[in-house]
């Protein structure tokens, strides 16, 4: 609710209620469907997601300088990358390892089960440096706060936020393409559409390359606000020079 009266200033407190209990909907449909994981092939995965703009990730890959996806905890990350491999190709996922270590061995097992390799988020650069010159495509969730030393602040929701400047540094160091990817659940169809979206333009400016970025962010959250992971602290890094904040929380 914090983060929704940051974002959303103007909206009433039963509207955030209602995006808020979507949210919780939307992590329920996450789980039940990571659970069944082991269920899934390519023969049935199009019961659970179908794709919309794959020519975006197709025509990427001609280039031969990899592909990296910049994705987002919207929609079920955890099957984008999960189905893709299974619809047309495997590629590299970055995670953080999980804290449990018994829960982390499961959660490898079921990611890699598809056929996607993992990079650990400790060791990124590297693994991810590679694939790139492999023409693999690589996963890599960019939605989360940092700090000021890793990132540069953007204008998301018409605040400020601390946005992770190393994807844009990969992206100009490497040549891969950027495109945006999310798997958005669709109530009509009773599935997910993976939806790749045009390739952002990178130009080595790595504010400006990050602010693009996350412009598209922005737009597919607004669009569905509900699937979005709200209970992270997206802007808890604030500014030196801003101030005082009103919302301790966000």
């Amino acid at each position: 609710m914090a983060n929704l009266e940051f974002a959303y200033p103007v909206r009433t407190a039963s509207e955030r209620k209602r995006i808020v209990d979507g949210v919780f909907r939307s992590i329920a449909r996450l789980l039940a469907t990571f659970a069944r994981f082991p269920r899934m092939n390519a023969q049935n995965i199009s019961k659970w997601i179908r794709y919309e703009g794959l020519d975006h990730y197709t025509n990427a890959k001609k280039l031969g300088r990899g592909v990296l996806f910049a994705t987002a905890h919207m929609g079920n990350w955890e099957l984008s990358a999960f189905a893709h491999a299974l619809l047309t190709e495997p590629m590299n996922i970055v995670v953080r390892p999980l804290d449990n270590a018994s829960i982390d061995t499961l959660v490898e097992r079921y990611r890699q089960s598809s056929g996607n390799r993992i990079i650990s988020k400790r060791d990124a650069a590297r693994g991810i440096l590679r694939a790139l010159r492999q023409n693999e495509a690589v996963g890599i969730l960019i939605d989360q706060n940092t700090t000021p030393a890793e990132g540069v602040f953007v204008d998301f929701f018409g605040r400020k936020a601390c946005a992770g400047a190393a994807f844009a540094k990969f992206a100009a160091r490497s040549g891969a393409a950027v495109i945006p990817g999310f798997a958005i659940w669709s109530e009509v169809e009773r599935r997910y559409v993976l939806r790749f979206y045009p390739p952002v333009l990178i130009e080595g400016d790595v504010l400006k390359d990050t602010q693009r970025i996350h412009a598209v962010l922005e737009g597919v959250i607004r669009e569905h606000p509900e699937q979005w992971l709200w209970i992270h602290r997206r802007w808890k890094t604030r500014p030196e020079n801003e101030g005082t904040v009103e919302i301790a929380a966000g």
